[in-house]
């Protein structure tokens, strides 16, 4: 599920998350004020420890005594969540690759072009704030992906949005919605 698709301070959509349901496994990645993951979760992920929202989050998981923030990998039976490298202007900043048997999705909400390790996924969310949405689209098309959902969109993103348009290849990233890979 989608907790939020907006970027580190969008006025508009809280930021980016996405809660992983398993079972009775849970698992946040990323979020922030207003999207941050569920107090009951076993792992909160995130793909960049020192961006713009580590201070919220960090007060986030002290103030309700949830884990603390980090890019680690996470394994529980078949669910596998780990933490892989997005070519970004920022070192250290990562992607998640969640699989399940044969099954993929892949939570990469910021990067400067798509990851060639998406390759074949079921379902990518991808960031649309510093890339163009367009290429990304092309991109990932070429990669074989099923499905694409764009989330963090920026200025044009936002404005394609509100003119009705679609993305040449996928979709745009709703709160609160259900994805299934």
């Amino acid at each position: 599920m989608l907790l939020g698709i907006g970027t580190a301070r969008s006025p508009r959509f809280a930021p980016a998350g996405l809660l992983v349901e398993y079972g009775h496994t849970r698992v946040g990645l990323d979020g922030g004020p207003g999207s941050e993951p569920p107090e009951n979760v076993d792992a909160w992920l995130v793909a960049d420890e020192r961006g713009p929202l580590r201070d919220d989050l960090h007060r986030i998981a002290h103030e309700s005594g949830m884990l603390r923030p980090a890019v680690a990998p996470f394994r529980q039976g078949t669910l596998h969540v780990d933490p892989l490298p997005v070519a970004h202007p920022r070192p250290g900043v990562h992607g998640y690759k969640i699989t399940r048997g044969h099954r993929a999705a892949v939570w990469a909400p910021d990067f400067a072009e798509p990851p060639g390790w998406v390759e074949g996924a079921d379902l990518v969310f991808a960031g649309a704030a510093g890339c163009d949405v367009a290429e990304t689209a092309e991109a990932a098309r070429r990669l074989g992906v099923r499905r694409l959902v764009f989330v963090r969109p920026g200025d044009a993103a936002c404005a394609a949005m509100d003119a009705g348009k679609n993305p040449p290849f996928g979709e745009w990233g709703e709160e609160g919605g259900q994805y299934r890979m």
